[in-house]
């Protein structure tokens, strides 16, 4: 399971020129899944997420989580993340779930981050073509990849 993190002062979801889903001061997370992840990658990137400090204190320095500034988060699926560019030059996306294995999982994921963010996630839609929508803070930009922790 992999994420893209990034802090954001604001960003939303449009599905067909329709407002989906926005936040302000938070994080948006990007989501992608492969057929080899579990509910111990949920539990350990929902945890991580939630406690990550990224948000500045007082003094300037990043010593908050998104919980501790009350922040909100914006939840994305995304297949392409578990993009394979080894060859050519066209992306391969075979590591990705297809959708009867990767919906369970993401929504497992969104409920999840709600019972550890004690808030509710706002989401998009899984599958649809989504435009997105954020103005990144800092850029403050973290990937975590549940199978390969740095």
């Amino acid at each position: 399971m992999r994420v893209v993190i990034q802090r954001v002062k604001k960003a939303s979801v449009e599905i067909d020129n329709k407002l989906k889903s926005s936040i302000s001061k938070g994080i948006l997370i990007l989501l992608g899944i492969e057929d080899k992840d579990n509910e111990k990658d949920i539990e350990f990137l929902c945890q991580k997420i939630c406690k990550l400090r990224i948000f500045d204190d007082e003094d300037g320095v990043m010593n908050l989580s998104v919980k501790d500034i009350s922040g909100e988060i914006l939840l994305v699926s995304q297949f392409t993340l578990h993009a394979s560019v080894k060859k050519g030059n066209r992306p391969t996306y075979i590591r990705a779930s297809k959708p009867d294995i990767a919906i369970p999982m993401y929504e497992k994921f969104i409920k999840t981050l709600e019972k550890e963010f004690e808030k509710e996630i706002k989401t998009g839609v899984f599958g649809a073509d989504m435009d997105i929508a954020l103005i990144n803070d800092g850029p403050v930009t973290i990937i975590i990849d549940s199978k390969n922790i740095e």
